[in-house]
Order: structure tokens, then C-alpha cells, then sequence
């Protein structure tokens, strides 16, 4: 979404996203880092941000800075805003193109591998868990084992009774 500027009648600049007042020069800066703009009149609602870019350029170009060469502006009011139309559009065209096949093949990097890797982490983790189950299993029997070799007192099902605490009631 475009960052919106409004004019007044006084030629005032008012940036509604920060709530303060900005000079063109803040308006170029803005553009420059990335800020896509849309300087619209308060009253009215007319767009101009055309009208109010184009005002940067020749500023800049007055203080004998070289914004656009020559042999550009030379095409550019030849053709007027037909060349500019038709080469953003191919040059979006283009981009569009190459980001979605950077990102086709961007996919196939990550997923291709990563599917790999995933099965066999499973395979690992099947193989982890039958050998968990083996050793429960072995415990298990040495355990009973050796439960069934002790000898037991009658009535006694190999079971102790907890020891008694120091501050039970019966040995009070």
C-alpha cells in the first residue's frame, strides 16, 4: 500500500502515516529507500504524485544534480508515458517471471531434501523404538527373574512393606 501525502491549498506537504509535515526533499528520500508514495490534493482528492515527483526531479536537477540523463528525457517526451508504461511492464513481467521461477526451484532445494531426511529420521526413530522394546522386555525378565530367585516367607508374595517413618504414630 502506497504511503499517502496530502497537499493543502498553502502547497503544504503532510505525510498521514507519521502525522507531521515533510519537505520534497523528505518525499525523495522516502521514494529512495524503497516507499512507494501517492501525494494526493486535500481538497479535491486528485492524485499527484506525478505532478509532485516530477517537481523532485527538476528540483534536484536545478541543484546541478544529473537525476536522469539526457537521452532518457530525450524518449521520455518523444513518446510521452507510453515508453515508461510499456518498459515497466516488461521489466515487472520479467521480475514476476524470475521470482516465481527462483522460487519453483527455491522449493524443490528445501523440499526435495528435506522429504529425504524426514523419511529417514523415521526410519531411525521405528528402529530406536523396536530396540527401547527389546531392552524394556529384557529388563522386564531379569527383573521378574530374580524376583522369582528370592526366597519368600509364607503369605509373603515378594512384596516389602515400606519403611516406617520417625514420625509415625507407632513409634510414639
Amino acid at each position: 500500500m502506497a504511503r499517502r501525502i496530502k497537499r493543502y491549498d498553502n502547497r503544504k506537504l503532510y505525510d498521514t502515516e507519521t502525522s507531521e509535515y515533510v519537505s520534497l526533499s523528505d518525499i525523495a528520500d522516502l521514494v529512495r529507500g524503497g516507499e512507494t508514495v501517492e501525494v494526493v490534493d486535500n481538497a479535491t482528492g486528485q492524485d499527484l504524485t506525478a505532478q509532485t515527483l516530477t517537481q523532485i526531479i527538476l528540483e534536484e536537477g536545478k541543484s546541478g544534480q544529473d537525476v536522469i540523463p539526457s537521452d532518457l528525457l530525450h524518449v521520455v517526451l518523444r513518446r510521452g508515458g507510453e515508453v515508461l508504461d510499456n518498459g515497466l511492464g516488461q521489466v515487472r513481467t520479467m521480475l514476476d517471471d524470475l521470482t516465481q521461477s527462483s522460487l519453483g526451484q527455491l522449493r524443490q532445494l528445501v523440499q526435495g531434501p528435506r522429504k529425504q531426511e524426514i523419511g529417514q529420521l523415521r526410519q531411525q526413530l521405528r528402529r530406536l523404538e523396536h530396540r527401547l522394546s527389546v531392552l524394556l522386555d529384557d529388563f522386564d525378565e531379569q527383573r521378574h527373574a530374580s524376583l522369582d530367585a528370592q526366597p519368600h516367607a509364607p503369605g509373603d508374595l515378594g512384596q516389602t512393606s515400606p519403611p516406617e517413618r520417625a514420625d509415625s504414630p507407632s513409634q510414639k
